[in-house]
């Protein structure tokens, strides 16, 4: 029962390594969603997660037996860096087994604490089992990351801040869930203490292990994880865990990877740090229940459970944010094959921005774009739009959701064109403002065909554009008249090798 880990949770004696981290008032998500949001920043600690905090309590309740022979874990990165310097602290040797997909920062974060690390395997699982080899083989004490009392009780410590920093009226608490840990420890607590606050569990959809097994009343193993929260990519929910959460949640919410990455910009605008995909879930969570409830004047917390992140991730998150935030759409529009067409085009966008616009010529009839709009934030204004061009005759399919033009299509639009004709290729640079694009094109419209377009906004100062036009022989001095009246720096790469290469 819940109530037996209230005991272990008030004796965790783990603030001689971890900290006790600030409860945030997060000023403009709080605005946003309509409520009094707080954010538990976990992402404070010293190894930038919670997880120092149940690591070293389970270290803590060893014998020196079991300390003299070392100890080992299986971990995706977070665990295996609070208990690489919990051991440090105490002395005690740590072999950490790691899947071979953890990101680079954490593998040498925790060799930097001391630790020997053995890469293994592509899933936490793999990792896991590997791990349960090595303490058969030399008799090392094994401390799990999340399926363990101990473990549980030291991320239960969170729950006794929470409600000390707190005192008055909480509606729900938002944890992140991978195999457990953090959320059985909060929820044991909580609902011991304040039962009327509710535990509101949250996964990465392609790693909804608790939700599957709340699904089915029993644990599963999930066939398959998605790694992008690789955090908490665990294909089965801990039995101990599962014991507990199952008496303790009142709800489970998934979600995807753009609504975790609009999560970690939110954190971003609020803390002016970057919360790892992991710590951003429950963040996500928090907003999509929101969006469903229509509920205002609430009191929420979302745990930022944790900081590490490959840099280089940072772009794939930043590209997804804005879908994500429902703040971009993707279209696929079918525009006449004409002069002045684009011109004509944008102007049917009204007042939305356009955030990408990638095109290459195919037919003399119809010309088929792919195009990022910027919407304001829900889905009725994708649906106003999408309304507005069908009314003024344009087909259009909405991409939006789907994952091979987002992931894949977007970088491909263009290749080879047979019939282009003669065409004169150049790049621009213009300063990035809203509405730069249709001034662009307005100065283009109707003097020759455009064959190629490319564009993107990557919220740089100025926006960067790759033009194709069909001239014709003998216009090439009034291309060059009109390109200096234009007056943006352009370069002209007809001789490029790229150019060569893939578009002609």
């Amino acid at each position: 029962m819940p109530d037996s880990y209230i005991k272990r949770i008030l004796n965790a004696r783990i603030y001689d390594l971890a900290i006790e981290t600030p409860l945030d008032h997060a000023r403009l998500l709080s605005q946003r969603t309509g409520n009094n949001v707080l954010l538990k920043r976990e992402d404070l600690q010293p190894v930038f997660s919670f997880k120092i905090r149940g690591a070293y309590n389970k270290l803590l309740q060893l014998s020196e037996e079991e300390r003299a022979r070392g100890v080992i874990a299986a971990s995706a990165g977070n665990h295996a860096q609070g208990l690489a310097m919990g051991a440090k602290h105490l002395g005690v040797k740590a072999t950490i087994v790691m899947p071979r997909t953890t990101p680079p920062i954490k593998v040498d974060a925790v060799r930097a604490r001391g630790a020997k690390v053995i890469l293994h395997g592509d899933s936490f699982d793999e990792a896991s089992k590997h791990a349960s080899k090595l303490v058969e083989e030399r008799g090392l004490t094994y401390i799990h990351p999340y399926d363990d009392p101990d473990v549980i009780a030291g991320q239960g410590t969170i729950a006794m801040e929470i409600l000390r920093q707190h005192p008055g009226h909480i509606d729900a608490i938002f944890v992140a869930v991978g195999g457990g840990g953090l959320c059985a420890g909060i929820a044991a607590y909580v609902k011991y203490v304040r039962p009327d606050v509710k535990i509101i569990a949250v996964e990465f959809e392609e790693s909804a292990c608790l939700k599957a097994a709340m699904d089915k009343n029993r644990r599963v193993t999930l066939p398959q994880v998605g790694l992008f929260a690789d955090g908490i990519a665990v294909a089965q929910i801990g039995k101990e865990t599962f014991r507990v959460l199952k008496k303790t949640v009142d709800d489970v919410i998934t979600v995807s990877a753009d609504e975790i990455s609009a999560g970690i910009k939110d954190i971003f605008e609020d803390t002016r740090s970057i919360a790892e995909p992991a710590g951003a879930v429950s963040v996500a969570g928090l907003k999509k229940y929101v969006a469903a409830s229509g509920c205002e004047g609430k009191t929420f917390v979302a745990i930022d459970c944790g900081a590490n992140i490959n840099f280089d991730r940072l772009r794939y998150i930043s590209e997804r944010t804005e879908i994500g935030e429902k703040r971009e759409a993707i279209l696929a529009v079918t525009i006449p094959e004409r002069p002045g067409a684009y011109k004509d085009f944008c102007k049917a966008l009204g007042r939305h921005n356009i955030t990408e616009f990638n095109y290459r010529f195919a037919d003399q009839q119809a010309a088929q774009i792919f195009v990022g709009v910027q919407l304001g934030g829900n889905a009725e204004g994708k649906a106003a739009l999408l309304a507005e061009l069908g009314e003024q005759g344009y087909e259009v399919v909405d991409m939006t959701d789907n994952e091979l033009a987002k992931l894949h299509v977007r970088y491909m639009v263009g290749g080879r064109a047979s019939k282009v004709g003669r065409e004169l290729v150049y790049r621009f640079e213009f300063p990035e403002r809203p509405g730069a694009l249709y001034t662009f094109l307005t100065q283009l419209a109707g003097r020759w065909n455009i064959s190629m377009f490319h564009y993107r906004n990557h919220g740089a100062a100025y926006g960067r554009v790759f033009v194709g036009m069909q001239v014709p022989e003998g216009d090439d001095a009034k291309v060059r008249k009109f390109l200096e009246q234009l007056g943006y720096p352009y370069w002209d790469e007809r001789d490029n090798p790229a150019y060569h290469r893939f578009l002609t």
